[in-house]
């Protein structure tokens, strides 16, 4: 009987070609696993591992996961009624925790550096029928991405990611901490923070930089930076530019492989944007962002006279990542932690306006004429961020400007004071902006949408049935 892979006609030309170079690096090289990994709903990779013999018949066969690892909130718990008619999906397919396949991009084959003998393919999800997964994240944003390359562009991202690594002290597995949740494990610094960039503190710390290096740069990711942030054990790293899907199948690749070579080491790697930590720092994910002209690679941002910050299409372009700011900041920072980091004049953006290379705006516009790097670095994101929500969201905000040629307005030179439009400060009231804006639910896929704020609102209720500390020491004794 065909593949899968032949039956429903999933891959291109490339794709088959580039099967074949897989199938050869898995002889080549010896290797004797292959990881299968989807991003689901959260940008948390989840998949199955197969001997090599078996992984050679499944890039083209397809490996079937659960429907239930889609129904899923941050827990780990399924928060739609999967055995009940329809499983709570408005699509069959889903009812009963029935199979769904995904299928291996060759293109995305890697050699774990950190793993004995193991391969590694990013997939994408398919239904039993053949048909693209409408809850599939990863076709979101290639649906954008399409959708740009009508008008003969491409999009260009370069990725700025904070995060905190920890001595790993106690990894909590007793059974008292078996929780869903289980109970977080016990950490400790690694430097003491508020020395931001003093290269002593980056020594301090350069056995952990050299091991997330060296394991990065393994995997291809084109790595530019390491950094010390200022925060108690925060870092920071920067990548190189890439095009299309691939700044956001780095990004997935990036925290997986950062928080698995950390775990090894007897260190504790989190993109939680704001941990519980005494005198911690926020982390955020700043997105670097430009369109290039395919038919000649050059930068469709450049402006052509001098004083001016952008061309007519970055102007635009921003006029629409302005347009849809408050609706895009759940996908841009989807935790109920994200929304601790906005404190008064604290680098985080209160308010959807733009700035010319100013860090206190939530979008900074950085180059000029002749600038082969001008681009708008987008603030608002936190690094747990699924990148193909986020990034989608950018690009179809930014085509909505570009269509109706938005106008983004004036720079905010002075932005925690420029009037403008606040930006949603907890995640109940940024899903309200997402279902608000009929311009992105369309775009997104309304019952995507309507998917995503089920999951969240069951993460919010969650929340809501805690006692905090907070209300625990603040009326416990006084009343």
């Amino acid at each position: 009987m065909a593949s899968f892979v032949d039956r429903f006609d999933v891959w291109t030309a490339e794709q088959a070609a580039a099967a074949d170079e897989v199938i050869r690096r898995i002889d080549a090289d010896g290797l004797e696993l292959v990881r299968f990994a989807f991003p689901d709903q959260h940008g948390v990779l989840r998949g199955k591992t197969l001997v090599a013999a078996e992984a050679k018949s499944a890039l083209r066969s397809g490996v079937n996961m659960t429907t239930t690892l889609l129904a899923k909130d941050t827990s780990h718990k399924t928060v739609f009624p999967v055995f009940a008619t329809g499983g709570g999906f408005d699509f069959e397919g889903m009812q009963g925790g029935a199979d769904f396949t995904m299928v291996a991009d060759p293109a995305t084959f890697k050699v774990l550096p950190w793993a004995n003998r193991t391969g590694w393919l990013l997939c994408d999800m398919f239904m039993s029928d053949g048909r693209p997964s409408p809850l599939s994240t990863r076709n979101i944003l290639r649906r954008a991405v399409q959708r740009l390359d009508a008008h003969g562009l491409e999009f260009v991202a370069g990725l700025e990611v904070e995060f905190h690594v920890f001595r790993l002290d106690d990894k909590r597995m007793n059974l008292a901490d078996s929780g869903q949740p289980g109970t977080p494990p016990a950490v400790s610094l690694l430097s003491h923070g508020h020395q931001y960039l003093t290269e002593q503190r980056y020594d301090d710390v350069d056995a952990v930089m050299e091991l997330l290096r060296t394991n990065l740069q393994g995997l291809g990711l084109p790595l530019r930076s390491l950094e010390i942030e200022f925060g108690p054990s925060q870092f920071e790293l920067t990548f190189g530019p890439t095009v299309g899907l691939a700044p956001a199948d780095a990004m997935v690749l990036l925290r997986s492989a950062v928080k698995q070579v950390c775990r090894r080491h007897g260190y504790h790697a989190t993109f939680m944007c704001r941990p519980k930590i005494p005198n911690v720092m926020s982390s955020g994910w700043h997105l670097h962002q430009s369109l290039r002209h395919k038919s000649s690679g050059a930068n469709a941002f450049i402006p052509e006279a001098a004083g001016q910050d952008l061309s007519d299409a970055g102007r635009h372009y921003l006029g629409g990542l302005l347009k849809h700011a408050c609706a895009s900041a759940a996908l841009a920072s989807p935790t109920i932690n994200g929304y601790r980091r906005y404190r008064p004049f604290s680098l985080a953006p209160d308010r959807a306006v733009w700035g010319r290379d100013n860090r206190g705006a939530m979008l900074r516009v950085l180059g000029g004429v002749g600038d082969a790097g001008t681009r708008i670095e987008n603030r608002i994101g936190e690094p747990t961020a699924n990148p193909y929500l986020y990034l989608a969201s950018q690009l179809f905000s930014g085509l909505d400007g570009l269509e109706r040629r938005l106008d983004p307005g004036p720079s905010a030179d002075a932005p925690y004071e420029t009037p403008a439009e606040q930006l949603p400060r907890t995640l109940g009231d940024a899903l309200d902006c997402l279902r608000a804006d009929a311009y992105l639910c369309e775009q997104l896929g309304q019952r995507f949408v309507d998917y995503l704020c089920h999951i969240k609102h069951a993460e919010i209720a969650r929340f809501n049935l805690e006692v905090s500390e907070w209300e625990h020491r603040e009326y416990f004794e006084m009343f």
